[in-house]
């Protein structure tokens, strides 16, 4: 139908007419003028190349030609009401973005879910995106929102944007059994130094890539992108059969394992390294879903270890 140019507006007044018999009254039911009626109807009848109605001195008769077009009229109404719907912030899911469904953040919105199973979420993984990019969607409306560690000034972002510090996640160290370290209860970051830490899938210009270069730059840390990426399956196999190769993960991180690897999840101390997550929303977002998840965030959020150590552009303020 779009390739004869009808346009929805046109199509509305149409069923309008029908329905009502009139001209007029179609025209109070959409409130416009009797004359924006008769036009809109005269454009869409020279559109399809056929008359929709008979006008006579009792009303708009609809004609043969118009009772073939009108379920059709009907569903392509219905049909743009679905698709309003699917964007209209209270009547679609609300669409936030996470890292790694993994991740803590992950985590946290499954809990969200749990204990508001009644609501609809849409958790969503932006391809290739870094915080910049993220941050846009969330502006654009692509997504509501999304969980980011943010290295800049909050100041230096859009002034739409608004940003709250939900969950500073304490970094773990995971070794196969083969490894020296793997028999410790708890180390510091200090105990790495040395030791090959692999994280592939580290991109530059990533939050991600900031956070782990000023961890390795301030403590002396082996930390190794160098390989492809073939997911955390992968991974927890080369480091279970290793006694060179570890990697780190949060401490509310998600990683299941088979028992005949048997991995090490070791806690750093003295300090603790943690990895800042924040709650990314665009200012005025109407959604209600969005005001409960922050309150369950807010009411939920774990307190951090003491002394711990995260990037000097983390604990900036303004």
């Amino acid at each position: 139908m779009y390739r004869y140019g009808v346009e929805i507006e046109a199509v509305r007044t149409f069923v309008a007419v029908a329905d009502a018999g009139q001209f007029q009254e179609a025209a109070v039911e959409l409130g416009v003028t009797q004359q924006a009626v008769s036009k809109r109807v005269a454009n869409l009848e020279r559109s399809l190349g056929v008359t929709l109605f008979a006008r006579t001195a009792r009303g708009a008769q609809v004609t043969l030609d118009g009772q073939a077009f009108l379920p059709h009229a009907r569903e392509l109404l219905r049909a743009a009401e679905r698709a309003a719907a699917s964007v209209r912030p209270g009547e679609r899911a609300l669409r936030v973005d996470v890292i790694n469904r993994r991740i803590a953040p992950a985590v946290a919105l499954q809990n969200f879910y749990q204990a508001h199973p009644g609501i609809e979420l849409d958790v969503v993984t932006l391809s290739d995106a870094n915080f910049e990019i993220a941050i846009e969607a969330v502006r654009t409306g692509e997504i509501d929102a999304t969980f980011r560690a943010l290295p800049v000034r909050v100041k230096d972002l859009p002034g739409d944007i608004r940003v709250e510090r939900v969950l500073d996640d304490p970094l773990q160290l995971l070794a196969g059994p083969l490894h020296p370290l793997a028999g410790a209860r708890s180390l510091t970051p200090a105990d790495l130094s040395g030791h090959r830490i692999w994280i592939p899938g580290i991109r530059p210009g990533t939050e991600w890539a900031a956070f782990y270069e000023e961890l390795a730059e301030t403590f002396d840390l082996r930390i190794d992108a160098i390989g492809p990426n073939f997911g955390t399956e992968a991974l927890q196999d080369a480091i279970a059969g290793s006694d060179g190769l570890t990697t780190l993960v949060g401490s509310r991180d998600r990683y299941l394992w088979p028992a005949s690897q048997d991995l090490r999840r070791i806690p750093l101390r003295d300090p603790a390294p943690v990895y800042p997550h924040s709650f990314v929303r665009r200012a005025g977002n109407p959604h209600p879903t969005l005001t409960a998840l922050r309150r369950h965030l807010a009411a939920t959020r774990p307190a951090g270890p003491a002394g711990a150590w995260m990037p000097s552009w983390a604990r900036r303020r303004g």
